[in-house]
């Protein structure tokens, strides 16, 4: 290689990003985070009986992080998991849309939280985890709104079956905490745990 040639970035571990969810490479990409690959955990996402949100979102976001990283050996991984709660009870990704409008229905007019679970492994085996809350509050929905949003199908593949960058804005008068939490990942507490492993992307 010619003197002067950097080839510092290409010894650096990778990033691998232990999620198939766009929305947390749109995130990443943001923010100037490119993944090196993409690898999805594919686990059962089933709650625990009795299992509460906050243990739940760690619970899932350490087990994809452990299914990732066994195949990863040598890289960065990163796992999240989001969790849409009221009071105690987890919020699904709808099935179908009556699922969905049952979440919608059930957030209507009222607040809830948003729970980001993070988790982080280095190439040396260190791990660090966050969990990060945003309350968000609804407004009261109307029964032409919720069917138009039921109709734009937007609500597939979202927790508590709302997409917060999509239409479903309009139903959000208020919002405290972090905003890319609820989109998908806490950016400035994930960028904070990927440092502070040595992570250097």
């Amino acid at each position: 290689m010619p003197e002067g040639s950097d080839s510092t970035q290409s010894k650096l571990p990778s990033l691998v990003l232990g999620s198939a969810s766009p929305r947390r490479r749109d995130l990443l990409r943001q923010v100037g985070v490119v993944p090196a690959a993409v690898d999805a955990a594919e686990i059962d996402e089933t709650p625990r009986r009795g299992e509460l949100p906050a243990a739940y979102a760690r619970r899932i976001a350490e087990e994809k992080l452990r299914a990732v990283a066994a195949r990863h050996e040598g890289a960065f991984v990163l796992a999240a998991d989001t969790v849409v709660a009221v009071g105690r009870r987890i919020l699904p990704k709808p099935a179908d849309a009556a699922e969905a409008r049952a979440c919608l229905e059930r957030l209507s007019g009222r607040g809830h939280k948003v729970l980001g679970a993070v988790a982080v492994r280095a190439p040396d085996g260190r791990t660090a985890r966050r969990l990060v809350t945003t309350r968000v509050r609804f407004r009261r929905l109307h029964a032409d709104e919720l069917a138009a949003y039921l109709d734009s199908g937007e609500w597939q593949g979202k927790a508590g079956g709302y997409a917060i960058q999509g239409c479903a804005a309009a139903f959000v008068p208020e919002i405290q905490g972090s905003y890319p939490n609820v989109v998908g990942l806490p950016l400035v507490e994930t960028l904070a745990l990927l440092r502070g492993l040595g992570w250097r992307g």
